[in-house]
């Protein structure tokens, strides 16, 4: 892949009225286009303050000029940026006179992308700057500050390390079989195989616990009717979402909420009450909320504490979601305050795990919110977290996958080459998450779904 030759420019705030607003310019004509509007530029990383012209000599605006030269930029090319008010429309005229005097205006991503080209950054560094961007909460801002700063990105080189290592015990005995260079033992082979996948597992913990910061969770609230299903999604979202109402069958429609509950972001979709009933619109509200709960990730089946469970056993409800058996699914006895219970975890009569709460007054949400978080694949270990994508999972899975290839080859008839090149192909797998096994079809998904001005 080559690297552009022109220069881009971009604002680079978000969009809207703000009191400042700033404007990056990056290539090897930064200088001279940023000259072209605003006169010499400063010493570097020097602010100078300068009226923003265009070529009649028109003012536009009057703010800070900053130049960085390369390869000590965000991209490693010459940058300049410029601050000005916060006003869209005197952003966009000063963007405007930097394409007339030679810029041209940036793709979404591009900065980024330049920075990665540059070898300023790495792939998964770059990812998570757009990540740290899109944080929904302060834990998902923390992993993410952890892998643009490179974390994430050690931990995978490491584990390339140790490949590359053992790769080249296996692969000089077999070059230089003739000559007295001392075999790996299969024994001491899987060792350091084992080593390598138990390393590699941990990494794959903190990633995945990462992508679900990023990503969050569907889950779907079904039920009978009047089971409290709207009150408990309002006690969840804090806030009076959905209306409420001791007539059965209120809820007709789907009902969506986004919200981030212990810094773990959930959409959490109430659905109407699961029954037989004559109304047509009721029927479709019905199928509408079978075809919520089997897109879900995790269903939270909600029962009346106080049925004697003629009707509302989890085996009477079930068949309501059949359609994907595979689901999570979390038994919440609801009212407990009304049948006297106490709140939290408990088994019912089969031995099966509920979940006693209230909705009404809260009681057992503690328990709840940890029953979220657990089926989230969330842990309170305090181990570190680190941004992670959909790409970076599997491509940690295939490269487990060759471990365990590479370990039953060890312990079965023994072949050098096999488990040489099931460690080779771990370390392209690995080496796709940094981005120096990537193609360029790759890099153009990623950064094309990157803000525009980063």
């Amino acid at each position: 892949m080559t690297l552009a030759a022109d220069t881009i420019v971009a604002i680079a705030t978000a969009a809207g009225r703000a009191g400042v607003g700033m404007i990056r310019i990056s290539g090897p004509q930064a200088r001279r286009v940023a000259e072209t509007i605003a006169g010499p530029v400063p010493q570097p990383r020097m602010a100078s303050l300068r009226r923003f012209r265009r070529s009649d000599a028109t003012v536009l605006d009057e703010g800070l000029l900053l130049y960085f030269p390369g390869p000590h930029s965000f991209t490693g090319e010459d940058v300049v940026e410029l601050q000005a008010h916060g006003s869209p429309i005197a952003l966009a005229e000063i963007v405007e006179a930097l394409c007339l005097a030679g810029a041209r205006m940036a793709q979404p991503g591009e900065f980024s992308e330049r920075a990665f080209l540059n070898g300023r950054m790495d792939l998964a560094q770059a990812e998570a700057v757009a990540d740290l961007i899109d944080a929904s909460s302060r834990a998902a801002a923390r992993a993410a500050t952890r892998s643009v700063q490179g974390e994430f990105s050690q931990c995978i080189e490491g584990a390339v390390e140790s490949l590359i290592q053992l790769r080249v015990l296996l692969e000089a005995a077999l070059d230089f079989a003739d000559e007295e260079v001392p075999a790996a033992s299969p024994a001491a082979v899987r060792a350091r195989l084992e080593v390598i996948a138990t390393e590699l597992r941990a990494v794959q913990h903190a990633a995945a616990q990462g992508r679900r910061l990023r990503e969050g969770m569907r889950v779907a609230i079904a039920g009978r009717p009047n089971v409290g299903k709207s009150t408990l999604l309002n006690r969840l979202a804090g806030t009076e979402a959905a209306i409420v109402s001791p007539q059965a069958g209120t809820t007709r429609d789907v009902l969506r909420e986004h919200i981030v509950i212990d810094g773990l972001p959930l959409t959490i979709v109430d659905t109407a009450g699961l029954r037989e009933s004559e109304d047509a619109i009721e029927r479709e509200g019905v199928r509408r909320a079978q075809t919520e709960i089997a897109q879900a990730e995790l269903v939270l089946l909600v029962i009346d504490d106080r049925s004697n469970g003629d009707d509302a056993t989890p085996e009477q409800l079930l068949p309501w979601i059949d359609k994907n058996r595979n689901l999570q699914t979390l038994i919440v006895r609801n009212k407990c305050d009304l049948s006297g219970v106490v709140a939290g975890p408990d088994v019912d009569q089969q031995g099966g795990a509920v979940l006693r709460v209230s909705a009404a007054t809260g009681a057992g949400f503690d328990a709840l919110v940890a029953a979220l978080k657990h089926a989230a694949g969330l842990d309170d270990s305090g181990a570190q977290i680190y941004s992670a994508r959909a790409r970076h999972l599997e491509a940690l899975q295939d490269a487990q996958l060759h471990l365990q290839a590479a370990l039953k080859r060890s312990s079965e008839h023994f072949d050098a080459v096999l488990i040489a090149e099931e460690l080779r192909l771990a370390q392209q797998a690995l080496e796709a998450i940094t981005g120096k096994f990537s193609s360029e079809d790759l890099l153009g998904r990623i950064f094309a779904t990157f803000c525009l001005g980063k």
